[in-house]
């Protein structure tokens, strides 16, 4: 055996080694969710053929020919008995991508699938495509709605000058997908989200109405609006059903993350806020519930964040971020949440809809004012008081 391929063999034990990594769950957690010791999926967890060149002739250094620089905000869907991610990979180039990495049990020995997503392009080719939420809705077909993101020709001086549209993809199979028309709307939208199941007849979408690519503007949070047509989508008309608020967590942006749950006591919603501080933009995760019957109107939102960048989370591309896009309710009530920490890598967190339920209807809300806040600490000593 030549050094090339002890080499190679060495490659391919350490990649393995690193796949087959038991995970474990951390201790002493707040008692809502669970988290665990290492990350599910990094930039070296992805395939060393789509890296390497394994052809001494062609490189004889065994150089990486293709570098993969993150994997993040995936979606998430319990498929043939596996836990499997539509996960975003950004390669050196900046450029992402979708693949699938699935796992026997959604906590660790996650792998990729053999190639890439080959995504149809819209009419209008999108320079990157990213975030996909999965919804397997009660039409028969699984939906990939994603952000598709594109120069504004508009300012052809300016290089960062950027669109954002919600793309709609849809499959059988999560091999082969159907690329739909882009969601019309009248503002940009990166963060789409479509409700599992019909509302009136229609398709419904969670929406999150931005003036520019970045800034929200006069987006008030998170939307809402159905479509009767979702092979020629159009948002009409759109209302706010989760707002932003001055001086919270989501004081500059809010979105929806993945679709929501349905509970026996209501919609059960995960969604991102984002506010300003020294250091840039910080993204926390928050949780509301919403009426089974009117998936519209708020029941319960308990206040401030439901998970944030803790430890080395706080590291990476974008620093101080979580954002999720993806979980999955077993039939068991178990539920896995897949989140991203700082644009970089991919981590799980378990739960169960008991627990996240009783935290929804049992946390304090958000009074807006720190005397509201110390009234709600004063109410929860004297009842601890008095036992």
């Amino acid at each position: 055996m030549t050094d090339f391929f002890k080499k190679v063999e060495i490659l391919k034990a350490r990649h393995e080694a690193l796949l087959s990594r038991k995970n474990k769950p951390q201790e002493w957690g707040n008692g809502i969710y669970t988290r665990y010791k290492y990350p599910i999926l990094t930039c070296e967890h992805t395939p060393l053929a789509w890296r390497y060149d394994f052809n001494e002739k062609d490189n004889p250094y065994l150089m990486q020919r293709i570098m993969i620089n993150a994997t993040l905000n995936s979606g998430a869907i319990k498929w043939n008995g596996k836990y499997v991610l539509v996960v975003r990979v950004e390669g050196a180039d900046r450029k992402s991508f979708f693949a699938i990495a699935e796992s026997p049990n959604g906590i660790d020995n996650f792998r990729f699938w053999d190639e890439p997503i080959t995504m149809p392009d819209d009419i209008i080719p999108a320079t990157n495509i990213y975030d996909m939420r999965l919804t397997q809705h009660e039409d028969g077909w699984i939906y990939g709605i994603f952000c598709a993101e594109r120069h504004d020709d508009s300012k052809p001086v300016d290089l960062s000058a950027a669109t954002a549209t919600a793309a709609i993809a849809r499959t059988k199979d999560l091999v082969h997908w159907d690329r739909l028309p882009d969601l019309k709307t009248k503002s940009q939208q990166r963060n789409v989200v479509l409700h599992p199941e019909f509302v009136d007849n229609k398709y419904a979408f969670y929406t999150r109405p931005q003036d520019g690519f970045i800034d929200a503007g006069s987006g008030g949070g998170i939307g809402w609006a159905l479509v009767e047509d979702i092979t020629n989508a159009e948002i009409k008309e759109e209302k706010i059903i989760n707002s932003r608020h001055y001086h919270t967590i989501m004081e500059v942006k809010n979105g929806e993350g993945p679709h929501p749950i349905k509970t026996p006591k209501g919609w059960l919603h995960l969604a991102h806020g984002v506010r300003g501080c020294a250091s840039g933009l910080r993204y926390v995760l928050y949780m509301y519930m919403t009426a089974l019957n009117d998936p519209t109107h708020v029941i319960a939102q308990p206040g401030g964040a439901f998970l944030v960048p803790q430890g080395d989370e706080y590291i990476g591309d974008v620093m101080n971020v979580v954002f999720a896009n993806g979980w999955i309710a077993d039939e068991d009530g178990t539920v896995f949440i897949y989140y991203a920490s700082s644009d970089t890598r991919m981590h799980v967190a378990t739960s169960t809809i008991d627990k996240l339920v009783d935290y929804c209807f049992n946390t304090p809300e958000d009074g807006f004012y720190t005397s509201k806040s110390v009234e709600a600490i004063k109410k929860l000593v004297v009842k601890n008081k008095s036992l």
